[in-house]
Parts: C-alpha cells; sequence; structure tokens
C-alpha cells in the first residue's frame, strides 16, 4: 500500500525559519503532566520513546489529511512507493475522519484485481475492525511479506453492507505507464500514477506506437484511478503534451514553496487532438496534468469530477533518518483556480457505472450495399470501418472517448479538404 498520498514536492531546504514565538508555558504544563500521568496510570508500561513518537503523529495528523511524521521506517517505505516498487496489495489509501478511504487501487496489483475500487471504505483487516485512533497501525498491517495472506473488510461506495476480500500480497513493481493502438492511428495511454520514470517512458512509449505504426492522428489520455504521485512528474508528462504556457503554480507560507512550472517547446503529439479520462479517483498529480491540459485547451476532459486534492506535501529531514511529510503549498491550474476539495470538472460528462452488451444476433439489412443484386456505384467503394461494439463493452468510457477523438480528427481536415478543393 503507497505511503503516498499525493503530490510531493522535493523537500524544503533545512534552513527553515525559526518560530517567532515558543508554544505556552500553560500547553507545555499540560503536555508534561498528561506524559506523567500516562507513565504512571496506563494499563501496560510504555516507553517514553514510544509516548514522544506518538506525540509526533498525533502532531502531525491533527493538520490535514496527508501531513504525518515518517520514522525511519515509514521513510524507507514512502521511497519505495515513490520509485513504484515495493511489498504490499497495491491501493493508495487515505485516513478520511477516522477511516481509511481508497483513493485508487493501482493497475494490476491485488487490489485492483480483488475488484476494490475508489471510494471503498476498509472497515476491518483480518476479521479485527480498524481502531479510529490507531489508523497508523492499520495501515501498516496492509503491507507484508510476498505470498502472505490478509482479509479485508471492505465496503464499497453506495453500498449497505461490507464484504470480505481475501487478497495475497506480492511485491509491487507498477509500470506507470501502459499505451496501445485503439484503431490505427489512434493511441491509448494509461497512466496509473506519477513516479519518477513517469515521463522518460511515456515519451519512450510514444516514440515506439510513432516508429511503427507512424504518426498518430489523436490519443486517449486515462487518468482515471490515479492517485497522484509526484509533482515533477506530472508537470513533465504535462510538458510533453506543450509547447508554452503555465502548467500549475504552487503558493505556500515559505518563499520556497511559491513557484511557477511553465511548459517548454516540444509537443509528442504536434498538435494532434488528446482526450483525457478523469473520474473520482484522479487525485493530486494527476489532477496538476488534467488541469494544465484543460486550462490550455490542449485537451478535452470526459469523465466525472475529480477528487480535489490540491495540496504539495514536502519531505523535511529530521535527526536519526526521520522525516516529516508537511503540507506546505496548495498548487494552482493554469487559470489560477485551486481545486482543494473541489476537483476539476471534466469538459464532457459521463454516466457512471454503465454497462454495455453486444448483441451477436443476425442483423437486417439497413443499407442498399446490404440488398440482393443491388446497382453498383460509379466509384470506388470503402469498406466500412464500423467497430463490432467490442470495445464499448469492455470499457464504454473509453468507447465514448475515441468517438470524440475521430470527431476532433474529422473536424480539423475538413476545413483543409476544402481549401485544397478547385
Amino acid at each position: 500500500m503507497p505511503a503516498l498520498a499525493g503530490s510531493v514536492a522535493p523537500a524544503v531546504a533545512s534552513s527553515l525559519p525559526s518560530a517567532h514565538a515558543g508554544p505556552d508555558l500553560k500547553d507545555i504544563a499540560i503536555f508534561t503532566r498528561t506524559f506523567e500521568i500516562i507513565k504512571q496510570a496506563y494499563v501496560e508500561p510504555v516507553s517514553d520513546h514510544a509516548l514522544m513518537q506518538s506525540a509526533l503523529r498525533g502532531m502531525l495528523s491533527g493538520l490535514d489529511p496527508h501531513s504525518e511524521f515518517l520514522d525511519a521506517r515509514a521513510l524507507r517505505q514512502f521511497d519505495e512507493d515513490t520509485s513504484g516498487e515495493y511489498a504490499g496489495l497495491g491501493i493508495e489509501v487515505a485516513e478520511v475522519k477516522g477511516t481509511l478511504r481508497i483513493i485508487a487501487p493501482i493497475d494490476g496489483t491485488p487490489a485492483q484485481k480483488a475488484g476494490i475500487r475508489a471510494g471503498d471504505i476498509i472497515l476491518g483487516i483480518d476479521g479485527k475492525a480498524i481502531d479510529p485512533d490507531a489508523l497508523d497501525a492499520a495501515l501498516d498491517a496492509l503491507r507484508g511479506k510476498p505470498g502472505s495472506v490478509i482479509t479485508l473488510t471492505i465496503l464499497h461506495a453506495g453500498a449497505s453492507q461490507p464484504i470480505n476480500l481475501r487478497l495475497v500480497r506480492e511485491f509491487i513493481q507498477v509500470p506507470s505507464v501502459r499505451s496501445r493502438l485503439l484503431v490505427p492511428g489512434f493511441a491509448y495511454l494509461r497512466i496509473s500514477q506519477f513516479q519518477a520514470d513517469t515521463a522518460s517512458e511515456l515519451q519512450r512509449q510514444l516514440d515506439a506506437l510513432q516508429r511503427k505504426d507512424g504518426p498518430l492522428k489523436g490519443a486517449v489520455l486515462d487518468l482515471r484511478s490515479n492517485p497522484g504521485g509526484l509533482v515533477t512528474a506530472a508537470v513533465a508528462v504535462a510538458d510533453d503534451f506543450l509547447d508554452s504556457g503555465v502548467i500549475v503554480s504552487t503558493r505556500g507560507r515559505l518563499p520556497q514553496s511559491d513557484t511557477i512550472f511553465r511548459a517548454t517547446p516540444g509537443d509528442l503529439l504536434h498538435g494532434a487532438p488528446l482526450v483525457v479520462l478523469i473520474d473520482g479517483g484522479t487525485a493530486s498529480a494527476a489532477e496538476i496534468v488534467a488541469g494544465a491540459l484543460k486550462d490550455n485547451h490542449r485537451a478535452v476532459l470526459m469523465g466525472r469530477r475529480s477528487f480535489g486534492k490540491g495540496s504539495v506535501q514536502s519531505v523535511l529531514p529530521l535527526p536519526d533518518g526521520a522525516a516529516i511529510k508537511l503540507t506546505t503549498a496548495r498548487y494552482y491550474t493554469p487559470d489560477g483556480d485551486s481545486i482543494q476539495a473541489r476537483g476539476i470538472s471534466p469538459d464532457i460528462e459521463l454516466a457512471d457505472n454503465l454497462r454495455v452488451s453486444v448483441s451477436k444476433a443476425p442483423e437486417l439489412s439497413s443499407r442498399e450495399a446490404d440488398l440482393l443484386g443491388h446497382l453498383g456505384g460509379s466509384g470506388n467503394v470503402a469498406a466500412s470501418s464500423g467497430g463490432t461494439g467490442t470495445l464499448a463493452a469492455e470499457d464504454w468510457w473509453l468507447d465514448q472517448a475515441l468517438h470524440v477523438l475521430q470527431a476532433l480528427v474529422a473536424t480539423r481536415a475538413r476545413p483543409a479538404a476544402a481549401a485544397s478543393a478547385p
């Protein structure tokens, strides 16, 4: 389970300004007295170190769902997550009002294969209900050795009764980019999360597609259930499709938190139309890309409103190999909009959970060319390029995105054809 809850900026410089004043002496006295009472009266002995670690975790978790204290072990797990390699289930989880809520399962992982979906809530682990006051321990329990079994009690979004899912932990080595041709000339680009190598891998796969099949007429970029990742990777991916313009800006209290990222010349699709799919699991770094492409009028967004995680976390080192993951800024789309708790709205909204079945029954003749003994035309008759509906049955959203993409290409081609006519 990735500890990464969204966009993470490079660590802020260690030379942070000191606080203008220390804590109130009354607050210190209350903290000290509470510490002493726990040491003396808690039902079981607890070490000073454990108490201080708990105090640090509580101080960070009380700020927002994404700030947290990382001991040396948690920091190692964090580094594994940003590299895309770890042992676990493959789910992105956020602490929301005392619950563990699924932001998104990662493609090809045990969680995704088991049917876990964005918006689900984890109610229990191995038959034990999750303690709202011990969510860190629950997060740790999701990890484990590859091959070990875990049972999650899951409440699907909109369901009235929870279900139990048995999963086997795996060594997760998540490829962040997948690609293929949907039909000749039209590519499908899937980014499941933003890792250090995502932009370079996207470039490599696009180059390979175009070397093999020629220049692309258009592409669908699928960011559904993408929980986010590295801000730098998101900026690089947006830059891959933009020649100019602002990609994203961040604003915080520290001077180094105020940044503006701009696109540089070089569009990998050379201006070919682009459709981006988003949904409620599209979060953080994925929202940076969607917002940049929408506000720069580079792509048409389709789907549902995104998650709305518009804050940036910085990793600040502490002694003894620990660190703080602290929310230090909000990010803003090129139009200056903050999407925190609001999300990004698609240009074209699609219905949820639509299923399409493909009929294999014989069809009645519906065109002149289908009639027995029909007269031939005066020119060559092109074969129909209509599909069988297989894509619609597999993924209706993707099928709709392809139709819109083909319409955009056709609309571009008509003025050019009219201009060249005698």
